[in-house]
C-alpha cells in the first residue's frame, strides 16, 4: 500500500536530526592529540637546555658555587632592592629601543609589558630569538607590515650593540680600568674566524638566489625606517638614547649586587668590565647569557675579586634580571597571548 511505503528522500521524516553528525563529515582522526603529547618532552628538553652547561660548570666547581651562595645569602638587602630598580628601569629602556626603531606610534603600557613578556621567553632561544619573536608577534598584532616589522628588529639588533661599543670606549677614555682589559682583546686568530664567517654569509647571499630577494627588500626597507626615524629627534633619542642606557642600567645592577657583597672592586670597575664582558662574547649564541656570564666572572677577578666573590655577583645578576622576573614574565606572555595581543 503506498501509505506503507518508505518516505521520499524529499520527506521531512528522512531530515538527518540535528543532534546527528552530517553524512559527509568524516570522524577525527583518532591519533590527532598524539602530536601535541608528543612534542612536548622535546619543548621541555629545549627550554630546560640553557640549564645543562650552568649545572655541568656547578658540579665541577661545587665549593665555589656554594661559598657564593653562602655570601649572597648574606647580602645586604637595600642594594639588592637597589638592583632590582635598575633592572626595571632596564625594561623601560629596552621599550624606548624598540619605539624607536619603529616609525609608527605603539601603546606605551602595552609596549613595556611585551618586553616584560618578552624576558621569560628568552631563557629558551639563543642570541635573543625569543623576545625577537614575542615583539614581532606583538608587532604584527598592532598592524605593523611584516617587512616593517622585521626590519625594525634589524635595527633593533643592529643599535644596540654600537651603543654599547661607543658607552664602552667612553669608559675606556675616562677611566683607567680600561688598560686592565688586554687579556679580553679578541687574538688575530678570532678576528680571522670572525672575517671568514662574515665572507661565507656574504658569499651565500650572492649565490643563493631564493636569499638574495628577501634579504634585499629586507636591507631596502630597513634603511628606508632608518632614514625616516632619523629625521624625527624624538626617535632618534628613544632609539640611541634607549640602547645606549639599557647596558649602563644592566652594569648598574651588577655594581649593586657587588656592593651588596662589599665586592673589592669598584664601582666604575665593575660598570667596564660588564660592559667589556658583554662587547667581547655578547655574539656568543649561548641561551641565558651563559658565555657573558663566564665572561664577566673572569673580568671581575682579573679585576681583584675573589672568584667566589665574583661568582656570586653573577648570581645575584642573574637572579634580580632573569630568575625573579621568569615566573611574573610567563604569566605576563601567558595573558597577553589570551588577550590576542600577541
Amino acid at each position: 500500500m503506498s501509505s506503507l511505503s518508505p518516505p521520499s528522500p524529499l520527506s521531512p521524516l528522512s531530515s538527518p536530526s540535528p543532534l546527528s553528525p552530517p553524512p559527509s563529515a568524516s570522524p577525527a582522526p583518532s591519533g590527532a592529540p598524539a602530536l601535541p603529547l608528543s612534542a612536548r618532552p622535546l619543548r621541555l628538553a629545549l627550554c630546560l637546555s640553557p640549564l645543562l652547561p650552568a649545572g655541568i660548570w656547578a658540579l665541577t666547581n661545587r665549593s665555589v658555587v656554594h661559598e657564593g651562595g653562602a655570601r649572597l645569602v648574606a647580602a645586604d638587602p637595600w642594594w639588592l632592592l637597589a638592583g632590582l630598580g635598575f633592572t626595571c628601569l632596564g625594561w623601560v629602556a629596552a621599550s624606548c629601543v624598540r619605539q624607536g626603531a619603529l616609525p609608527e606610534r605603539l601603546p606605551p603600557g602595552l609596549l613595556l609589558a611585551s618586553q616584560f613578556a618578552a624576558g621569560a621567553a628568552n631563557h629558551a632561544l639563543p642570541a635573543g630569538i625569543g623576545a625577537h619573536a614575542v615583539t614581532l608577534r606583538f608587532l604584527r598584532g598592532r598592524g605593523v607590515p611584516l617587512d616593517r616589522a622585521t626590519a625594525s628588529l634589524a635595527l633593533y639588533s643592529l643599535v644596540k650593540p654600537i651603543a654599547k661599543t661607543l658607552v664602552l670606549l667612553v669608559f675606556i677614555a675616562v677611566s683607567p680600568a680600561g688598560r686592565r682589559l688586554g687579556e679580553l682583546v679578541p687574538d688575530g686568530r678570532t678576528l680571522l674566524i670572525t672575517a671568514m664567517a662574515l665572507t661565507a654569509a656574504g658569499l651565500v647571499l650572492v649565490v643563493v638566489r631564493p636569499l638574495r630577494r628577501p634579504v634585499t627588500g629586507l636591507l631596502r626597507t630597513a634603511l628606508a625606517d632608518a632614514r625616516l626615524l632619523h629625521t624625527r629627534p624624538c626617535r632618534v633619542l628613544a632609539l640611541w638614547g634607549g640602547a645606549a642606557a639599557t647596558p649602563l642600567l644592566q652594569a648598574c645592577t651588577v655594581a649593586s649586587v657587588g656592593a651588596a657583597l662589599a665586592l673589592p672592586v669598584p664601582w666604575v670597575e665593575v660598570v667596564v668590565a660588564y660592559l667589556a664582558a658583554g662587547t667581547a662574547v655578547g655574539a656568543v649564541p649561548a641561551p641565558g647569557g651563559l658565555a657573558v656570564d663566564a665572561a664577566l666572572v673572569f673580568t671581575l677577578a682579573a679585576f681583584g675579586s675573589p672568584v667566589a666573590l665574583a661568582t656570586a655577583t653573577v648570581i645575584g645578576f642573574r637572579v634580580l634580571t632573569d630568575w625573579l622576573p621568569l615566573l611574573p614574565g610567563a604569566l605576563v606572555l601567558s595573558a597577553l597571548i589570551r588577550a590576542k595581543v600577541l
